[in-house]
């Protein structure tokens, strides 16, 4: 048998079961819905006015929750809905492109861990050697010399004569 709390909130849970059920026509959202009143009630009970029936009040606290929850997923569904209508449609990459563009990425997956968070900091992320050096808490000098040694090491391997060389932004590309 249940043991029954002194404030006796658990009696009504049956009943707001059946409530949630209804608002939300999920089984498991339901149970949730339930889960998260109990807990909500439990921890706001002092708020009760001892004139009100608690049963009523558990059943306004079910939901307002539901109401919230609702009111939370058709906000965040407008906001998807309006960034993929403000989004650019990627164009589909040449076969060539998408075998360079893995190339790079199988190349800088490859770095030494400080090597690839300095490039990727610096030249992707647009940071300047001493914002990254003062974000990884080392010397900016370590982070020019990280940088050079990643830059150097994107465009010499894999190049054999006669194959294009990989054009690192920012560095050099004169050997």
């Amino acid at each position: 048998m249940e043991q029954q709390k002194p404030d006796g909130i658990l009696e009504h849970a049956p009943a707001l079961r059946r409530y949630a059920r209804a608002l939300t026509r999920d089984a498991g959202a339901a149970e949730d819905l339930v889960q998260e009143t109990l807990l909500v009630a439990h921890e706001r009970r002092s708020d009760l006015d001892p004139e009100r029936s608690i049963r009523g009040w558990l059943f306004s606290v079910l939901h307002n929750r539901f109401v919230d929850a609702a009111r939370r997923r058709r906000l965040e569904a407008a906001r998807i809905e309006t960034m993929a209508e403000t989004a650019i449609a990627p164009q589909p990459a040449s076969p060539e492109l998408s075998a360079y563009l893995q190339q790079i990425a199988e190349r800088f997956d490859a770095l030494p861990d400080g090597q690839r968070a300095v490039l990727h900091l610096v030249a992707v992320e647009g940071l300047r050697y001493q914002e990254a050096a003062d974000l990884l808490k080392i010397p900016v000098g370590t982070v020019m010399s990280r940088l050079s040694r990643a830059r150097a090491a994107l465009r010499q391997e894999g190049t054999e004569p006669g194959q294009s060389r990989l054009r690192v932004i920012g560095g050099r590309d004169d050997g």
